[in-house]
């Protein structure tokens, strides 16, 4: 069995969905592939057991055929951190990510290992990424979310200095049109000089990281003043209101999708909104718009979301899941994969992992 440990530098670099693409990718080849987040910080309860998250979703996607509790066997709760402590730390945790995995893995050709959000992690349980990836002799890559000419250097480099030969390599992930010049004729060669295998840069697609008006509705609470609107419909961006109109007006015409979030009282500011392609307003404060501004909006399709929060309330709600992968719609996770098998060097990958094609 070959265990691959995918990784991080930060939080939404897009580690679980290039570990869904890695497991559809191998079970599409004829290989069996088992899947574990050793160490899970995001505690998710089903079946009334804890859970995590991610790791409940990779095993519907993947189709695998184990219980969700069963995929990460350290979840950090409260009460978890509170007993570690208790005991001074020691527990054995490494030996039960070690059963895990030859349980998980038993039977298996390919083992998928989803590491933390950062490899910061892991270090108050005795579980840091390094730590455990050569417990498990485990490949290790990482993937690296552009945010500009110099950090995606320096953060790749900071990978290789952490993890040394355990990297078996590096993907850089939404890369923007504007990068991708710079990514390909000077950042890879640089890095491929100074020892770091780049197996693959993919392109930015901002929709694949959109959220559904239904998902603002439910990490908000809001209220939807409007009738008729597609509750589904994807927003890309988030925009806040809180200029003049007519400066407002400028800067919403450069974005498509958007939400825009306002105080209900900024009846000059939505007006604009509704000029430009909007998806939802979200009015902050509990203030209600004019009846006209709900009127506009439903002749438009836009939603209106009426929150009790401030606007910085709202703002910090929402950056909590802004930004995450969301493959949750089948045509997402289609296009994602399909972005994948384009930008990635797969026989480089398979060499690496010594890995045959059944």
């Amino acid at each position: 069995m070959k265990s691959i440990y995918v990784t991080s530098l930060e939080r939404y670099s897009g580690k679980t969905a290039i570990c869904l693409a890695l497991g559809k990718r191998f079970q599409a080849e004829g290989f069996s592939v088992g899947y574990l987040k050793p160490l899970s910080l995001h505690p998710w309860r089903v079946s009334g057991r804890i859970a995590d998250e991610d790791a409940t979703f990779v095993k519907a996607i993947l189709g695998l055929d184990v219980d969700p509790w069963q995929l990460s066997p350290v979840v950090v709760t409260p009460e978890f951190l509170l007993q570690h402590l208790s005991v001074g730390g020691e527990t054995g945790l490494m030996e039960q990510v070690k059963s895990a995995v030859e349980s998980i893995g038993s039977g298996k050709d390919v083992l998928l290992l989803e590491g933390g959000a950062s490899l910061r992690e892991g270090h108050a349980v005795s579980l840091p990424t390094p730590d455990v990836a050569r417990e498990l002799s485990s490949h290790v890559l990482v993937t690296v979310k552009y945010r500009s000419d110099i950090r995606v250097l320096d953060d790749t480099l900071s990978a290789k200095v952490r993890l040394g030969d355990l990297l078996s390599g590096v993907v850089i992930n939404r890369v923007p049109q504007e990068a991708e010049d710079f990514i390909h004729k000077l950042a890879i060669p640089y890095l491929e000089k100074r020892g770091v295998p780049v197996l693959g840069a993919l392109p930015e697609k901002r929709k694949l990281a959109a959220l559904t008006v239904s998902e603002l509705i439910e990490v908000l609470s809001a209220e939807v003043l409007t009738e008729g609107s597609d509750l589904e419909a994807m927003v890309e961006t988030l925009t806040v209101g809180a200029m003049t109109a007519d400066v407002a007006l400028h800067r919403f015409r450069e974005y498509t999708n958007k939400a825009v979030i306002t105080g209900g009282d900024r009846t000059d500011i939505q007006l604009a909104a509704l000029e430009t392609s909007t998806t939802c307003l979200i009015l902050t404060g509990n203030l209600q718009p004019s009846p006209l501004i709900v009127k506009q909006a439903e002749d438009f399709g836009v939603a209106i979301l009426l929150v009790r929060e401030n606007t910085m309330e709202a703002i910090e709600a929402i950056e909590q899941i802004l930004g995450k992968s969301r493959l949750g719609q089948p045509d997402k996770l289609a296009e994602f994969e399909a972005i994948f098998a384009e930008n990635m060097d797969f026989d480089r990958l398979y060499q690496k992992l010594e890995l045959l094609r059944p």
